[in-house]
């Protein structure tokens, strides 16, 4: 019990900490880094408080340190998992379909046949759950990596493509009909004028697929897999109640979805750093 109430104490003086922090040096920079990490390590504090003090059984919920235990010991193995899921099926089913994605919104944005043909398709596609499609992707791929890349393509294909065919449409008649008065063809228009606008828009998409693109290889790798793969460790890892491992793979997949979602944010900085919204930061 000690264990619980030192955590909930602590929780208490981090998060008063935390909001004096906010609240004096909210626009500093360091204090934007300090504030999610001080954060981080109370909500760590409390859940090894809690779980140690109440006695929690690892099977139901391990505490963080038996979790980071598990971690090192299984290095070897969870980087094997991470290349099988995140480099090999996660990263080329989501430059796959976000490329074909944009390829698609340029003709659709030539042809008002496919804006009003290929997008309510798309939309039926998309709301397909994933739980669905996978079976059938991993019997028509196969079981390596890529029928994980085939889903993750089903997956992000529409949400960019949507973003993208609205990104081409955002700017106005009177940019259009200047770009007329100078003689522009259709291809100079697209490169000098429509692309650049629609690029806020086409990372919107690309920041949404990064996200769905992990969860659709993880997911489809419960479908059938080799020996090998995240989703695969943790359903394996379930059914053997070593729960820590889970949560291992759990935090890899976290980390990466971090880190990936966070470099199409500074690549999306670098590239539209002529918008507002960069400009505002």
């Amino acid at each position: 019990m000690i264990w619980a109430l030192g955590a909930i104490a602590f929780w208490i003086a981090g998060s008063a900490l935390n909001v004096w922090i906010a609240g004096r040096y909210g626009r500093a920079r360091w204090a934007r880094l300090f504030v999610p990490l001080l954060f981080g390590a109370t909500l760590l504090v409390l859940w090894e408080g809690l779980v140690r003090g109440l006695d929690v059984s690892p099977v139901i919920l391990p505490p963080p340190s038996m979790i980071a235990a598990r971690f090192a010991q299984s290095t070897d193995l969870l980087w094997g998992d991470f290349i099988q899921t995140i480099l090999k099926g996660a990263l080329s089913g989501y430059v796959i379909g976000c490329g074909a994605a944009v390829a698609v919104a340029v003709l659709i944005d030539r042809s008002p046949f496919l804006q009003r043909g290929l997008l309510p398709v798309g939309n039926f596609v998309a709301a397909l759950p994933i739980v669905g499609i996978a079976p059938i992707l991993v019997m028509w791929f196969g079981f390596d990596w890529q029928s994980k890349a085939a889903v993750v393509v089903v997956m992000v294909f529409f949400p960019v493509l949507v973003n993208m065919v609205a990104g081409l449409a955002a700017t106005d008649h009177l940019q259009r009909d200047l770009m007329a008065t100078y003689s522009a063809s259709y291809g100079q228009s697209l490169l000098k004028l429509r692309l650049p606008a629609a690029m806020p828009f086409l990372f919107n998409g690309l920041k949404i697929a990064t996200t769905l693109a992990l969860i659709g290889a993880i997911v489809a790798e419960f479908f059938g897999s080799p020996t090998r793969g995240m989703g695969f460790r943790i359903n394996t890892a379930v059914g053997q109640l070593d729960m820590p491992l889970v949560w291992a793979e759990i935090t890899v997949a976290a980390l990466a979805g971090s880190g990936f979602f966070g470099g199409m944010a500074l690549i999306e900085k670098a590239v539209t750093f002529w918008h507002p919204s960069q400009r505002a930061r």
